[in-house]
């Protein structure tokens, strides 16, 4: 038992490290700043560390992981909006991304984001997860819902997408 727990640490860091990716998404669709994203980051580690003694390696850490983020990442959002109005901030950041004189494919993934940003946590949750190519069953279990109800939710925030990509190359 004893050196369980000394592995334990190490154990930690190597699947946050497998799985830093996760972090960095939902960090990017929650906060529109680096520094609030990094902020984000570091809440989540923090809950994840706290949760890791209890985490069950018969499932997936990745999914597990998603969990507590998104989770976190919905508090975190939910204290921030009382603070400010995410709202302005998107726009400042959809009329820069328009503007700016950037890789095509970067200025498209930059208008994805901020797309996905403008939704509500739950959709925002789904769109993050879907994106990261998790089947609907896994989402499902994350997000706790039906896979069916998944697959309609997502096929919607889809057709929302498109006509904001439609909109803005007008622009």
């Amino acid at each position: 038992m004893q050196s369980k727990q000394v592995d334990k640490p190490s154990e930690f860091i190597e699947l946050l490290q497998t799985n830093k990716g996760i972090l960095y998404k939902v960090a990017r669709s929650y906060c529109n700043s680096e520094e609030e994203r990094k902020d984000l980051i570091q809440e989540i580690t923090f809950h994840v560390w706290k949760a890791f003694p209890n985490y069950d390696d018969k499932f997936k850490f990745s999914t597990w992981l998603y969990r507590i983020a998104l989770n976190v990442a919905i508090s975190y959002l939910r204290k921030e909006t009382k603070r400010k109005k995410i709202n302005e901030a998107i726009q400042v950041d959809l009329i820069e991304l328009i503007n700016t004189k950037e890789d095509p494919i970067d200025h498209q993934i930059g208008i994805l984001y901020a797309s996905i940003s403008e939704l509500n946590a739950f959709d925002k949750a789904l769109m993050l997860l879907y994106l990261d190519e998790n089947s609907y069953r896994e989402i499902a279990e994350i997000m706790g819902i039906s896979e069916s109800n998944v697959a309609t939710k997502i096929s919607r925030i889809k057709k929302v997408i498109k006509e904001k990509f439609q909109k803005l190359n007008q622009l």
